[in-house]
């Protein structure tokens, strides 16, 4: 028997590649399917079953895909209504692959259809538990996420469910099995997730905060409590999974179009195509296409991409560094961005050399930073990153104003003044700065290396909050 974990850390994202005797399973497959087909080919194996913990929210399944080209036969647990051929299951239903057994345990709370796989090995010993979205390490799924989709299931009612799946599925079960969740810390599927990704449920009972002894009430409000609002995109993305999606083959060969810089700049005019600046922030800042986006491929590039951009229908130019097209294309359909049209061949430079118009945005260091405080003690410094990490620490003086909620600031910022922005690193600082130039902001100035670099500097003043609690 093989378990293979194949981790993506930009979705923070776990699937698995299970196989016995000739035999595999697959699990929460990401969209891109082919490293599944090629495992299986390596060992001549047959690819029997896709397994779907549930309908994801975070990200486009490849499972309609997988299912097509290895003739697998899709299975979900009770209640689920896909809109394609697939196996509903029965819960404690079992599935027999090569030597091994998975059994069905269905899991609602975090979604209605939540299930885990329950492996047992050739002597049939429980040996693993395929938790999708019901049980993470250090935490278990937010239950507010398919009131998205069904109005009626409240958050409440969700968690209820979830604490009865706790209880009476998850909990009994031995301490020695490895719980393989679907998610690790990063994302937003929960709020409280370990940076392992997997652990024994011993360990779990002991240590995981939702998994102590309590009531329903406190239950309920102990995984309620503290949710920040899902990134926009999570519901188009469970309407694909349930209702089904273009092929994966189709997306591609519509992404990897190459133009030519004029051809570029006649479809971006022709079409309202967003043009999506792929390359590192700095690279960006030191030259760029008018009116184009920056949201660099190496970093959170998919969930900004599905918080910023709202319309996940609008045609998407691609700028990326030569070599990174693919890549980038891949990346947008995995959170249901199909409509990529093309890239720039070339990249940035071939624009540049065809003599096109360019932009760019003054990125200073702290030093520089610092001096022109001293200087004029009122200007506007802008913290960039989330409210939790403001609270944090931050510089005395400085205006939090997430990212995440650009949209709802705009009215708070004067076309006339200058900002200087910053985030954590100078990733977030480059989107927010780019998406407000694409808006007619020009007096935004980037802060090299954000709030790490200021705070090492020594040059400017930090606040120290206490918690509460400590000063009774």
């Amino acid at each position: 028997m093989k378990i293979e974990q194949i981790y993506t850390g930009c979705l923070a994202q776990g699937a698995y590649y299970i196989e016995s005797n000739g035999e595999a399973v697959v699990i929460d497959p990401l969209r891109e399917v082919a490293p599944y087909i090629e495992r299986a080919e390596k060992t001549q194996a047959k690819i029997k079953y896709v397994f779907e913990t549930h309908f994801h929210a975070d990200f486009v399944s490849g499972h309609i895909d997988l299912a097509k080209k290895t003739g697998a036969t899709i299975v979900y647990g009770p209640t689920a209504q896909p809109g394609f051929d697939a196996y509903v299951a029965k819960d404690g239903e079992t599935f027999k692959v090569g030597n091994i057994t998975f059994e069905v345990l269905h899991t609602p709370g975090h979604t209605m259809e939540s299930s885990c796989f329950l492996l047992k090995d050739e002597n049939g010993k429980s040996v693993g538990l395929f938790s999708g979205d019901t049980l993470f390490i250090g935490d278990v799924g937010r239950p507010d996420l398919a009131q998205k989709v069904v109005a009626e299931l409240t958050q409440d009612k969700l968690a209820s469910h979830l604490y009865d799946s706790l209880h009476n599925k998850i909990m009994p079960l031995a301490d020695d099995i490895i719980v393989y969740p679907a998610h690790g810390a990063g994302s937003a599927c929960g709020k409280n997730m370990s940076k392992e990704t997997t652990d024994t449920l011993g360990n779990q009972k002991a240590t995981n905060y939702a998994l102590q002894p309590m009531s329903r009430e406190v239950f309920i409000r102990e995984v309620t409590e503290g949710l920040t609002p899902p990134p926009g995109y999570f519901p188009s993305n469970v309407l694909m999974n349930i209702q089904g999606y273009d092929s994966i083959d189709h997306i591609m060969d519509r992404g990897l179009h190459a133009y030519t810089p004029d051809a570029f700049e006649a479809v971006a005019n022709d079409t309202g195509a967003l043009v999506l600046d792929t390359r590192a922030p700095q690279d960006f800042a030191a030259g760029f296409i008018p009116n184009s986006i920056n949201i660099g491929i190496d970093g959170n590039f998919a969930p900004w991409v599905g918080t910023l951009i709202t319309d996940m229908k609008q045609p998407i130019l691609i700028i990326a560094d030569e070599g990174k097209e693919e890549e980038v294309v891949i990346r947008l359909a995995r959170v249901g961005y199909d409509y990529a049209t093309g890239y720039l061949k070339g990249g940035f430079k071939a624009w540049k050399d065809a003599g096109k118009e360019t932009d760019q945005i003054i990125s200073i260091d702290a030093e520089a930073l610092k001096k022109l405080q001293t200087e004029n003690p009122e200007i506007n410094i802008l913290d960039v990153r989330k409210k939790s990490e403001h609270f944090s620490e931050h510089i005395i003086g400085a205006e939090n104003m997430p990212l995440d909620y650009i949209n709802e600031h705009l009215a708070e910022i004067d076309k006339n003044k200058t900002y200087y922005v910053h985030c954590a690193g100078g990733y977030r600082s480059m989107i927010f700065i780019s998406i407000l130039r694409s808006r007619g902001y020009t007096h935004l100035i980037d802060v090299k290396g954000g709030f790490k670099n200021l705070k090492e500097s020594g040059l400017f003043p930090i606040s120290d909050y206490v918690c509460p609690t400590t000063m009774l």
